[in-house]
This record gives structure tokens, C-alpha cells and sequence, in this order.
């Protein structure tokens, strides 16, 4: 199944799995990837759910978050290790 959905998700994950760089990855990075990601869900949700509906103007956090959220998710959930240290930014 992860195959499936490394296949499926895998132009979000080649940007960050690309490359020959030396990458420093703690498990823990990846532990709090998630959690930041699912945060970034509750707060995308949180706007949606208090925000008027006849404005649009919900519609920016709602894609900033939500996208923050998604692509910490999957690179959390279905990336490899790499992918997590690059998004942390360790060299």
C-alpha cells in the first residue's frame, strides 16, 4: 500500500528525495513533522469552520495551511529519510 501511495504522491516526494547531498536525519524530525502537519490540518479546519461563508477571503489560509499541511503529511507518512532532513534542512 505505501508503494502505492509513494507512486501516486511521488511528485511531491522527488523534490525533496532528489539529489547526492550528505543529510543529517534524526527520527524525531520525522515525529514532529507529523505532528506539525496535523496541526497545520486542525488550523486549516479551524478557518474553514469559523470563517462567514459569503467571504472568499478564507480561501488563502485555508490553501496556505492546508498545503503546509498536506505536504508535511506526506512527506512525513510516505517519505524516506532524506525527504525528512531536507525539509529540516539538515546538511
Amino acid at each position: 500500500m505505501k508503494n502505492i501511495l509513494r507512486s501516486i504522491f511521488s511528485p511531491i516526494l522527488n523534490i525533496f528525495e532528489k539529489g547526492d547531498d550528505n543529510y543529517v536525519y534524526k527520527p524525531l524530525n520525522r515525529t514532529i513533522l507529523i505532528v506539525v502537519g496535523v496541526l497545520f490540518a486542525v488550523l486549516a479546519s479551524a478557518v474553514t469552520w469559523l470563517s462567514p461563508k459569503e467571504e472568499l477571503g478564507f480561501l488563502i489560509p485555508l490553501v496556505v495551511f492546508g498545503g503546509a499541511s498536506v505536504v508535511c503529511l506526506i512527506v512525513g507518512l510516505l517519505g524516506n529519510d532524506k525527504a525528512v532532513a531536507k525539509i529540516w534542512g539538515g546538511k
